[in-house]
């Protein structure tokens, strides 16, 4: 379906990776996998047309298509969630209209005996099986199926988008993605807005997905349970194995203490034969041997080893003024947004040192207690921060946050 071939991509004098090579079958579930500024995500928009690579080629047949799912997009404000997640059947959309329009002309016809209103009546009986076919009788029930499916209520799908937090409205776009239903799917985080429940209903959607996929995804569990191919982007080099997540792990270690075995034998080798050159260079009897070692190591070939990505964040977080037993105190906390509420009586005390996770389903307010905890939104009922105590918060839209003009380090 997709074939890859000595791609090459450089950013500034560094290639990124290089003599990428691999094929992209109709079944194949692959997991692209590799530290962050590796290329997953470069690799991703090559394969979709978006960016070009510094050299290489990648084959598509011109009738397949692509359905790409980015880590960050433009979304609109000015339609409905069912509105917006319809425009993947644009198609079928486009065909409904042409049918009305055929319709509206047969009604207001009366010369039922002509050519010409025969030749229209076979025509809309034509295209009719065609919008059948496209899948019109059921195209409404599966838009539903699949908002629901990633965590909408059916009450949310006739409000506007822009009600909708940015994680909600990407939902609405992989909605758009996966009811299109293109013969290769390039997901790019996709689970990073989903769920517990949505999760485990795109496994089983993929799953069942015809087409091929490709995702990114830092979740190990949804990695092992959808894909079967597993893709590595590792020190400028892309390997393929042809397993599932956890496999490869295993995989990818023996391959490189094979490579260091074979490392250190190759040494051992280069060793002996600079000894042999040494010993006998300036003695005439071996020197038919001594010139024979010496293009013997010019034909060696260096072994290379899979070099292992040691690099990990380490923090130390500076000292900080003792604060009270108790940082946090809710009680009665209840927060409404017009009619609805989100919780009530809410009672809690964070003990200092505790280590606290609040979790539910997208919508049910852990973010919104956050606020309140943090002071940026009203609410009712008491809630108390305790003695000395500095918060340090990052918020879901932090990346909205940031000033664009400041360099990473001005940051």
């Amino acid at each position: 379906m997709i074939a890859v071939e000595s791609l090459k991509v450089e950013f500034g004098v560094k290639p990124l990776f290089q003599d990428a090579s691999f094929v992209v079958n109709d079944r194949d579930r692959i997991a692209l996998v590799g530290k962050n500024g590796a290329g997953k995500s470069t690799l991703l928009k090559i394969l979709c047309g978006m960016q070009k690579p510094t050299s290489g080629v990648v084959s598509i047949p011109a009738d397949t298509t692509i359905g790409y799912l980015p880590q960050v997009m433009v979304l609109q404000d000015d339609t409905t969630v069912r509105e917006e997640a319809r425009k993947a059947f644009a198609d079928l959309t486009q065909q409904k209209e042409r049918l009305d329009t055929m319709q509206r002309q047969l009604a207001e016809r009366t010369d039922y005996e002509s050519v010409e209103y025969t030749a229209l009546v076979d025509r809309f009986t034509q295209e009719h099986d065609r919008y059948m076919m496209m899948g019109a009788g059921n195209y409404e029930a599966e838009l539903e199926r699949t908002l629901i499916g990633l965590g909408f209520l059916r009450e949310d799908l006739d409000r506007p988008t822009s009600e909708f937090s940015g994680g909600w409205r990407m939902r609405i776009e992989l909605a758009k993605i996966l009811l299109r239903r293109p013969d290769v799917l390039l997901l790019d985080e996709p689970t990073n807005h989903l769920d517990i429940e949505s999760i485990q209903w795109m496994e089983q959607f993929l799953a069942t997905s015809p087409g091929a996929v490709i995702l990114v995804s830092h979740d190990r569990a949804f990695i092992n349970n959808v894909t079967n191919r597993t893709i590595e982007i590792s020190c400028g080099q892309i390997v393929d194995y042809k397993v599932k997540y956890d496999e490869f792990v295993v995989l990818r270690a023996e391959r490189r203490e094979q490579q260091l075995r074979a490392y250190e034998n190759q040494q051992k080798e280069i060793a002996d034969i600079k000894d042999f050159i040494e010993r006998f260079r300036y003695k005439p009897t071996k020197a038919v041997q001594v010139q024979s070692r010496i293009k013997q190591l010019a034909k060696i070939v260096p072994i290379e080893i899979d070099e292992v990505d040691r690099s990990a964040m380490h923090l130390k977080f500076p000292p900080c003024l003792r604060s009270g037993d108790f940082p946090v105190i809710c009680e009665d906390v209840r927060k409404d947004y017009g009619h609805h509420t989100v919780f009530d009586e809410v009672s809690l005390t964070i003990r200092r040192g505790e280590k606290v996770a609040f979790v539910g389903k997208n919508g049910e307010g852990k973010s919104t207690l956050v606020k309140c905890i943090m002071g940026e939104i009203p609410f009712e009922g008491q809630l108390k921060i305790g003695h000395n105590v500095q918060i340090g918060y990052f918020a879901q839209n932090q990346a909205q946050l940031l000033d664009e003009n400041l360099t990473v380090y001005d940051t």
